[in-house]
């Protein structure tokens, strides 16, 4: 049996006037119609802090400031196995022009149950409303 690499993906929790950013991928993609918090792959030589920035400017077209950290979640879908690293953020209310998700929507954390998510997001806001008090 072959060990699957553990693909390291940061995703940004993005919070603005008590919502919080959540973005449905495209159709033709891997988990297509899935919400997510966007985000993506850690290069080789790129600080998980550099990668999200980076990732965020080139989905979304808006810069992000970090301001905390949850816990890594590792996830193994058939295909691949990530290493999903949430981090919570702040951003300056500039308009959000997705480039690679279907669409973007701003909700209240109580609504995140509604949507149906990637399988590693689950977790990731699972954590966020337990941390959170929702």
């Amino acid at each position: 049996m072959q060990v699957k690499k553990i693909i390291p993906v940061t995703c940004a929790i993005i919070e603005h006037k008590g919502k919080i950013l959540i973005a449905q991928r495209n159709h033709g993609t891997s988990h297509a119609n899935h919400w997510e918090f966007p985000g993506g792959k850690q290069e080789d030589n790129e600080s998980e802090e550099e990668c999200l920035k980076r990732e965020i400017k080139e989905e979304l077209n808006i810069g992000i400031v970090i301001t905390g950290k949850l816990e890594p979640v590792v996830h193994h879908y058939p295909d691949k196995s990530i290493r999903l690293i949430p981090f919570i953020c702040s951003y300056d209310g500039e308009k959000v022009y997705p480039e690679e998700h279907k669409k973007v929507l701003w909700v209240k954390p109580d609504e995140l149950p509604r949507f149906e998510w990637s399988a590693a997001d689950i977790r990731v806001w699972k954590q966020y409303l337990q941390m959170t008090g929702y």
